[in-house]
């Protein structure tokens, strides 16, 4: 991935200026922190220009691994910065549960009422979360989520892509810079196909299974009884061979799949809104 980054160009830091000095204009922040590129440059900044009034708040649940927890504790602490672990439930939510299209909506309601609950025990006015300017075309309720509850996006507000904010985390040293993105496990569930913690468990052990195999750009969808697996393209031709597919398969199986299918195109963002009109 390194080779296909641009340069942090003189515009490219003037941008991250900006960044910086919104950050710093605030009394404090409360950012909704998942470990993941996105979320990790920006507590980096805030850390940067706030100190010990920028706060991470991991948001501890289901859809949300053990590992990806464990790493965001990781990266929270090399960074400096202090943490808080709350437990959500989105899964208390019906509109979560039946998970239409808009399910990502309930999920970050949740995530930011929690949010706004903890920045007003510290006093804080300000939360933010790490939208980029990528988020902005797609199908994202949980902006909408944002915008209703006055959430801000400091990245998307600077400017900043996803290859943007990868090439200043490869400056600033981050292990972050050439992460895989994730997005929350409720993800791999069709819509119209309820969300359970049985879903969920069995997603993230064929996940981690497939991880441990040594993939690393990887979702496994779930049409149980049938797992449907996505990999990077590049990592496709791995995935094919009758060894690795076999292990493949097996793992699936010990997850709780019955079988498991390789999706030939790889992976894609947001592969199961293909097909949905979502106007």
């Amino acid at each position: 991935m390194s080779g296909s980054l641009p340069e942090v160009t003189a515009e490219l830091r003037a941008r991250d200026g900006d960044l910086r000095s919104a950050l710093g204009a605030l009394d404090g922040l409360v950012i909704a922190f998942s470990g993941g590129v996105d979320s990790t440059y920006l507590l980096k900044v805030a850390h940067d220009v706030l100190g010990d009034r920028a706060i991470a708040l991991t948001a501890i649940s289901p859809s949300f691994p053990d590992e990806e927890r464990e790493a965001a504790r990781l990266l929270a602490r090399r960074i400096g910065a202090r943490q808080l672990e709350v437990g959500a439930d989105e899964l208390a939510r019906e509109g979560y549960v039946e998970n239409s299209p808009d399910r990502c909506y309930f999920c970050k309601t949740e995530l930011f009422e929690i949010c706004t609950a903890e920045a007003r025990r510290l006093g804080f006015d300000a939360i933010a979360f790490g939208a980029i300017t990528d988020d902005l075309g797609d199908h994202r309720p949980g902006q909408r989520a944002a915008d209703e509850m006055g959430i801000i996006a400091p990245l998307a507000d600077a400017g900043l892509s996803k290859v943007d904010i990868r090439a200043l985390s490869r400056e600033q040293g981050l292990e972050t810079w050439d992460k895989p993105s994730f997005a929350c496990l409720a993800s791999r569930i069709p819509y119209g196909t309820h969300v359970t913690v049985d879903r969920l468990r069995r997603i993230d052990a064929a996940e981690s299974a497939l991880r441990a195999l040594g993939f690393k750009v990887l979702r496994v969808r779930d049409h149980h009884p049938m797992a449907r697996i996505e990999v990077g393209v590049d990592e496709l031709p791995r995935l094919l061979d009758p060894t690795i597919r076999a292990q493949a398969d097996a793992a699936c199986r010990e997850a709780g799949f019955d079988h498991a299918t390789v999706d030939p195109r790889g992976y894609r963002t947001g592969s199961l809104n293909e097909g949905l009109d979502l106007t």
